[in-house]
This record gives C-alpha cells, sequence and structure tokens, in this order.
C-alpha cells in the first residue's frame, strides 16, 4: 500500500517522452485497488499517482491536490485521469478537471462507484448505512476511530452513529480476514452487519477504457 503523506507518489515515474502513457491520480485509498488492476490486466502503460489516503477527511483539499499533481506531471503524459468521485468537493472537483481537460470517474463517493453509480443510486433502503471499502476495513481506526475522537471518548458512538442502523462492507476482494475486521468495526459501532461483494465496480471500466 502506498503510505499517506503531504506528496504525490509515482509508482514508475515520468516517460521520458509521454507517450502512449496514462497517468491515474488518485485517492491514497484506492493504490492498492490500481495497482491489482494494472498487473492483472498487463497495463504497463498506466502510471500511478496518489494523493493522501487521509484527505477524505479534508475534502477541501483534494481539487487544490488534483490542480498541483496536473501541473506537476502534464507534460510527461498524454492522457491523465482522475480517480476521485465527487467525495465531498461539492462539485469543486469536477469545475477543477473541466478546466483542466482532465476525466475523472463519474459518482459521488468511492462507495457508489465501487457498487456500481446506478446500483448504488437506486437503493434508497440504504440511507442509515454506513459503509467500509476494503481500504477503510484495514484502516478503520487511522481514518474512522481515532479521528473521530473514539479512542478517547468511545461513549460518542451513540451520538456519531446513532442514526444509523446496517454497516454494509463493500467488499472489493473474497478475504475472510477483511470480513472478519469488517464484523467487528459494525459490533464496535453497535451496528447490524452486511457484506457485499463488488469487486472493483466501475473503477474497472473506468480505467480500461480510457486507459
Amino acid at each position: 500500500m502506498i503510505p499517506p503523506g503531504d506528496h504525490a507518489l509515482t509508482e514508475n515515474g515520468l516517460a521520458p517522452d509521454g507517450t502512449g502513457r496514462v497517468l491515474v491520480i488518485g485517492c491514497g485509498a484506492l493504490a492498492h485497488e490500481i495497482l491489482a488492476l494494472k498487473r492483472a490486466n498487463g497495463w504497463d502503460h498506466l502510471d500511478l499517482a496518489c494523493l493522501p489516503a487521509i484527505w477524505h477527511n479534508h475534502p477541501e483539499r483534494i481539487a487544490p491536490g488534483i490542480r498541483a499533481a496536473v501541473a506537476q506531471h502534464r507534460a510527461g503524459y498524454a492522457t491523465i485521469l482522475v480517480a476521485y468521485a465527487d467525495c465531498g468537493t461539492g462539485g469543486g472537483l469536477a469545475r477543477a478537471c473541466a478546466e483542466l481537460g482532465v476525466e475523472m470517474i463519474a459518482g459521488p463517493h468511492c462507495y457508489a462507484f465501487f457498487d456500481g453509480v446506478d446500483a448504488f443510486a437506486a437503493r434508497q433502503d440504504e440511507l442509515t448505512a454506513f459503509y467500509l471499502t476494503d481500504f477503510l476495513a484495514r484502516q478503520f481506526d487511522a481514518f474512522v476511530w481515532r479521528p473521530l475522537g473514539l479512542d478517547r471518548h468511545p461513549d460518542l458512538v451513540a451520538s456519531y452513529f446513532g442514526n444509523y442502523r446496517r454497516l454494509i462492507y463493500l467488499a472489493q476482494t473474497d478475504d475472510p480476514a477483511l470480513d472478519a475486521t469488517a464484523r467487528a468495526c459494525a459490533a464496535r459501532l453497535g451496528l447490524d452487519y452486511e457484506r457485499r461483494l463488488t469487486g472493483y465496480g466501475d473503477l474497472a471500466g473506468f480505467l480500461s477504457a480510457r486507459g
């Protein structure tokens, strides 16, 4: 997994002239999945640059971060793709991508594109669901428990999650250990548990069609 930090990280570096190269600038929370798709499909022309996954908690940083990353790497690539959905930017990321002339994946957030944007939008009975992905199951303490202060004040669980009814684990991989981890997260939050194997959802098609 590419570790979070304050700078973009590139897997393979820039091509000397950019010919035929594709750069994916994505959320660090998607690094494992993008690299898995790259390996599985033999996408040797595709490079990856990740912005810090913790920006999930600071969406105001995402659009400026994308602008800076595109400016840094544009000269080295024929195509640049953005592996972020809106992710709480209130349309700001879409406007930035339009101005920069780069394409981003559709959807309000990664839960939607992993599940399939159309399928996710149709699930009106999940308005009281809290979601985990593979990444968030692994990083639950770092990205949910500690940032919300629940390590210090576990009594706040009811305040934060009292209106939720279920934790739905959108699983990218069929991993019993991660299933057990996600189930334990649900128990900590006092929520019913559901697991849905989504695979990579719309992310696979987005990279395949444009890469």
